[in-house]
């Protein structure tokens, strides 16, 4: 079933307007493949129906649904390597160093997904940087989906995610089975609090911190939420503090306020001296 020109328009404003998505032009296809299930799912035969009931407004639930529909969660177990290797052979010293009189560090990922970016940097820390083990890791995940928050608070993985990534040792050393599928061992999962937030609108309070990753979210939104989001990351870091990007972003020509490292064969940001 075709989705209509006027039903198409309504949906990339609807979703420009709520979560600062830019659905391009020849999209259809994907508006169609997953809100279909939404609309059938309410006793609609199309999408007509569904755009109709999101025109009036009258069912926030079903709004949030949309958005969490069109939202890509695409991701893996240490996904791309060469950030990972970064946090550890620069990022990570620095900041230990910096931190070391206070003990405590502050990391943000800001689009958690389904949980295993921030699960992959606790176990880093773990394996890699075992003088952390009495010091304080204020380590906060966001998404603006509630299922996927959902989901990295259950921190349950079936075998078929774990294979995308997870090395064998350290799936036996910081896992444990649930029936069919693995669990992340609680001393891992009780290190990460995890809350929904929508990066394109007023943030709440936050503290300021040493790390952000916010990695392969930016390439959906336009210049002015990017510009928005970047200053509020610079704002938050403190000195001596780290942003990672996807390797597709990069704050070049939206704000100047960032320094570019390349670390090996990652780039990775922080503010800019002077």
């Amino acid at each position: 079933m075709t989705i209509q020109t006027a039903d198409f328009d309504y949906v990339r404003t609807f979703l420009k307007q709520r979560a600062a998505i830019v659905l391009e032009p020849g999209k259809e296809y994907l508006v169609e493949a997953r809100l279909l299930p939404i609309a059938r799912s309410i006793g609609c035969d199309g999408l007509e129906g569904l755009v109709s009931k999101l025109k009036s407004g009258q069912n926030p639930a079903l709004q949030t649904r949309v958005v969490e529909a069109m939202t890509t969660n695409e991701t893996s177990w240490f996904r791309d390597l060469h950030p990972f290797e970064a946090l550890c052979s620069k990022v990570m010293p620095e900041v230990i160093e910096t931190r070391k009189a206070e003990r405590t560090i502050r990391i943000w990922c800001g689009a958690a997904s389904s949980g295993q970016e921030p699960y992959t940097v606790l176990i880093l820390l773990s394996e890699r940087f075992p003088q952390l083990k009495d010091w304080t890791i204020d380590f906060v995940a966001t998404d603006i989906s509630s299922e996927m928050i959902a989901k990295c608070q259950a921190g349950r993985y079936s075998q078929l995610e774990m294979n995308r990534g997870m090395p064998t040792p350290l799936l036996l050393k910081y896992f444990e089975r649930d029936g069919l599928d693995w669990k992340v061992k609680p001393e891992i999962r009780s290190r990460v609090t995890f809350k929904t937030m929508n990066l394109s609108v007023p943030w709440p309070a936050m503290r300021t911190l040493d790390i952000v990753f916010l990695r392969n979210v930016m390439i959906y939104f336009d210049v002015p939420t990017k510009k928005q989001i970047l200053s509020g990351i610079h704002r938050l870091l403190r000195p001596g503090g780290w942003l990672f990007l996807g390797s597709a972003e990069s704050t070049l020509g939206i704000h100047e306020g960032f320094e570019r490292v390349t670390e090996g064969k990652a780039v990775i940001y922080r503010p800019s001296k002077g």
